[in-house]
């Protein structure tokens, strides 16, 4: 079962530091969020592969919105 990344807010996807396909490492950043002017590093929390990419840079999005898949 996949490991799934939620938005925990809603703002707009800053920058992607993955991309679909991409081996992760535990702790390793994923993307930025910007919400209200402040950066929001969102984190792996498990190794992996990058199974599913739901957003884009520049996508705004919503709370609890699903952003990236880790199988």
């Amino acid at each position: 079962m996949p490991t799934k990344i939620v938005c925990e807010t809603a703002g707009t996807i800053w920058k992607l530091h993955v991309a679909q396909g991409d081996t992760v490492d535990a702790g390793q950043e994923l993307m930025i969020m910007e919400v209200m002017k402040m950066e929001v590093p969102y984190e792996a929390p498990t190794a992996g592969t990058i199974s599913g990419l739901h957003v884009a840079e520049g996508d705004v999005v919503e709370e609890e919105q699903l952003a990236i898949e880790i199988a």
